[in-house]
């Protein structure tokens, strides 16, 4: 259900800063004057309709967005049937960062161009997140031989992993240095002391 609700993204956070400098394919829609430097292959001053360019996320979404757009925006081919499939028939081997380090984050932005995938887009980055929430946390808990593990992972579940694997360290130690007996507080014994008398009255 959380893949469903409107993404927004932290001002202040460099990783979603980051995330929003991510190239998206964009078609132009409408002439635009004295823009034809932004394409190197042309011969015009102005941004003929139907150029194609890639633009950051954070320059596409608005551009895509008024109320006249200029551009429509192709979906990143991560997001797009054959690699939903590919994911629906075994997350668990994928190495998400491969494809993008933002993996999810940039879905949730990509899912609200209104694409006609929209719904299969959210759904696949649920259950793409289901399906690998619980490998993560093994392998959070567990000794692996990759030690590389937290650098193949996409941002989200990197931030499950490390947390994860660092309170696991943390336990191991504690549990190594061993405790004394556990001594009741002085309130638990003065509770314990009047049930007693209490008792014995009855």
């Amino acid at each position: 259900m959380a893949c469903s609700r409107s993404y927004m993204s932290n001002y202040f956070s460099i990783n979603d800063i980051l995330c929003s400098e991510e190239r998206i394919s964009c078609k132009i829609t409408v002439e635009l004057p004295g823009q034809g430097f932004l394409d190197s292959s042309s011969q015009s001053d102005n941004l003929k309709v139907g150029t194609k360019l890639e633009f950051p996320l954070w320059l596409a979404k608005p551009l895509k967005n008024l109320q006249n757009p200029v551009v429509s925006v192709d979906i990143p081919k991560i997001y797009k049937e054959g690699y939903r499939e590919i994911l629906e028939a075994d997350a668990d081997v994928i190495v998400l960062s491969k494809w993008n380090p933002y993996y999810y984050e940039l879905g949730m932005h990509v899912k609200k161009f209104g694409d006609r995938d929209l719904e299969q887009i959210a759904g696949s980055l649920l259950q793409a997140y289901k399906s690998r929430f619980r490998l993560v946390m093994d392998w959070a808990e567990n000794s692996i031989p990759n030690l590389k593990l937290d650098h193949e992972l996409p941002r989200l579940e990197k931030h499950l992993f490390v947390p994860g694997r660092q309170a696991k360290v943390r336990l191991l130690e504690w549990l190594r240095m061993g405790t004394h007996s556990i001594l009741l507080s002085e309130v638990t014994t003065n509770l314990n002391k009047r049930k007693r008398a209490d008792y014995e009255v009855d």
